[in-house]
């Protein structure tokens, strides 16, 4: 079975970004065949501090963190957008998994990006500093569709997941495009780059 790792770089439950991996996730786990979704939990990769290093909990989420997404085949990221620049928390992540550096976890894995924000400009901006993290990580970003949803607040919503027919077909079209990166057969996928 399929195994993609889902991570959002909001700590909030009910961010933009991490409603777009809650209807991910359903889309992939309600597939003819499903693939496992599996969630990181990003909180638990906790920013440096001296308390932490010594008690060792943050080495161990670390551990943790760096084997769920060896395991996994490909990985997929939805950053949030502040003032056009990826998250911290989602920053300081993706850091903690490509050390040490030359072993990454992240290196030559398929990793597909999108960003919710209120609005485009911001959607589009926190993709770009979210591509230089990954691909000094070593990450294989697959060639399309890069998704931004644009005005995300606005976009219809129910129960912690996106509804709005649109929406759904652009997040729809990232995930065949990722599993068809994954697939030996050869698949044309025709991307959404904006809405």
């Amino acid at each position: 079975m399929t195994r993609i790792v889902l991570i959002s770089g909001s700590l909030r439950h009910d961010s933009l970004n991490t409603m777009a991996i809650a209807t991910i996730e359903r889309m992939l786990t309600g597939r003819p065949e499903p693939a496992a979704a599996v969630r990181l939990a990003i909180e638990e990769l906790p920013y440096y501090h001296q308390s932490d290093d010594e008690s060792g909990k943050r080495h161990e989420a670390v551990h943790a963190a760096r084997h769920l997404v060896t395991a996994s085949d490909a990985v997929l990221i939805s950053t949030p957008s502040y003032n056009g620049l990826v998250s911290g928390v989602l920053k300081n992540a993706l850091d903690w998994l490509s050390r040490p550096w030359g072993d990454s976890a992240l290196t030559d894995k398929p990793v597909a990006m999108l960003s919710a924000s209120t609005s485009a400009r911001g959607a589009m901006e926190a993709q770009s500093g979210l591509r230089t993290v990954l691909e000094r990580s070593g990450a294989v970003l697959i060639a399309a569709p890069q998704i931004a949803l644009a005005r995300a607040d606005a976009i219809a919503a129910e129960d912690g997941r996106y509804t709005e027919p649109a929406t759904v077909a652009a997040l729809e079209a990232l995930v065949e495009a990722l599993l068809a990166h994954l697939s030996p057969e050869p698949a044309v996928i025709h991307g959404i780059s904006s809405l």
